[in-house]
């Protein structure tokens, strides 16, 4: 492979970050954006204007293209899978770092994903191909997960809902964070330069991702010699250093790893296991000792877990049916196959389907906090959300309460 030589050029563009790298014989044109600058949307344009380009890339994996292609795609959602596969959390987190991204550029005037949009209809009117080269949120956000510790979990969540309850206020970090023009790294923006694991997982394994798409890409257009790369600016650096790095894996290899799932480690789940026998162990030791203490002890476990998922489903404001279901699945966590929370929420599912107007207005419903309550799509992912809390908090109250009680 012939070693390539990044170059810097501002050409035409003087406002914005231009970086060309050859390698391979093909010429990549990586154009760095931002947010919230319209010069963003301009200079996709004139770069497309000015010079002649085979094909062009954009920092989007498939759903986030979908999305911006058609703003309706939210329609298709299909909710009972969502929850019988227990991707709720992910599709929350998803929501989630959209309605962050656009109440903040709602406050500059722009629609976010405009200038891919402009790299994505100035491609077709050229009758260019375009590469989708990003990572699927998704997968990079599990891989984010189940690499970090259970304390920068904690910071993850924090974070998170920090993106949905936030007030209008915009601070200076999260103007300066846009102006990167990377949507992951716009929420977690110090927290995840501070972190070497999400690091790796948010920015430097998606340059490998995105240099390995574009080199596939590449190779399997025979007559491809120029390929204008828009991304956002917080990756041209390390976009450019990928591209210039020799190739030590085949592309294909190096998407197949960056796509793995990393398995869930397994001693929690163990954890939760044992803990859960050895606490009922007491309470039949309880009923051996004394059996009206014994049924205080299975009376506090069912009274906690199902009182403390009730009050997260009330706090999610479902309704008093799916409440009352949730509740009732609680206590039996050893026997149980679904979470309280997904039985909850189908049951929201079936006596509040959503209606073709909640998945119309999803997104700018989320762009206020109060619109997870008033929204009924958002609502029953709330209603999974808050149910199992409630009932994992009550869980550990009930434990302690009972250990308490018999020792």
């Amino acid at each position: 492979m012939q070693q390539p030589e990044p170059t810097t050029s501002q050409g035409a563009l003087p406002t914005q970050p231009v970086l060309r790298v050859t390698c391979a014989g093909v010429e990549f044109v990586l154009l760095g954006t931002a947010h919230v600058s319209r010069q963003s949307v301009e200079a996709v344009r004139a770069m497309l204007a000015e010079e002649s380009f085979d094909a062009v890339a954009v920092e989007l994996c498939p759903s986030r293209a979908a999305g911006l292609r058609d703003p309706e795609s939210l329609r298709q959602m299909d909710l009972f899978r969502v929850i019988r596969e227990g991707k709720v959390g992910m599709v929350a987190a998803s929501l989630a770092l959209g309605a962050f991204q656009r109440r903040i550029a709602a406050r500059f005037g722009i629609e976010p994903g405009a200038e891919m949009m402009a790299a994505m209809d100035g491609a077709h009117e050229r009758g260019l191909p375009c590469w989708l080269i990003d990572r699927e949120v998704g997968i990079t956000l599990r891989r984010a997960w189940r690499g970090v510790t259970v304390r920068e979990r904690t910071r993850i969540l924090g974070t998170l809902a920090a993106g949905v309850f936030v007030g209008d206020e915009t601070s200076e970090q999260e103007i300066e964070s846009l102006k990167q023009g990377d949507l992951l790294e716009d929420a977690f923006g110090e927290f995840a330069r501070d972190s070497a694991t999400l690091y790796r997982a948010l920015i430097e394994e998606r340059d490998r991702y995105m240099a390995a798409k574009l080199q596939r890409h590449a190779g399997d257009s025979p007559g491809i010699g120029r390929v204008l790369v828009v991304i956002g600016a917080g990756h041209l650096a390390g976009l450019g250093r990928q591209l210039a790095a020799p190739a030590t894996t085949e592309c294909l290899d190096e998407l197949r790893e960056l796509d793995r799932i990393p398995p869930a480690a397994r001693w929690p789940k163990w954890l939760a296991a044992g803990m859960v026998t050895a606490l009922f162990g007491v309470i039949a030791y309880a009923f051996f000792k004394n059996p009206a203490l014994g049924r205080t002890a299975l009376l506090d476990w069912a009274l906690l877990t199902a009182g403390l998922a009730a009050a997260g489903g009330i706090v999610a404001g479902g309704h008093p049916l799916s409440i009352l279901v949730g509740a009732a699945v609680a206590p039996f966590k050893p026997i149980r196959i679904l979470p309280p929370g997904a039985f909850a929420a189908m049951t929201e599912l079936m006596l509040r389907r959503p209606r073709v107007a909640d998945f119309e207005a999803l997104r700018a419903d989320l762009t206020d906090w109060r619109g997870w309550w008033r929204n009924r799509v958002a609502r029953t992912l709330l209603l999974f959300i808050l149910v199992n809390l409630g009932a994992l908090i009550g869980e550990y109250v009930a434990g302690i309460r009972i250990l308490h009680s018999v020792f």
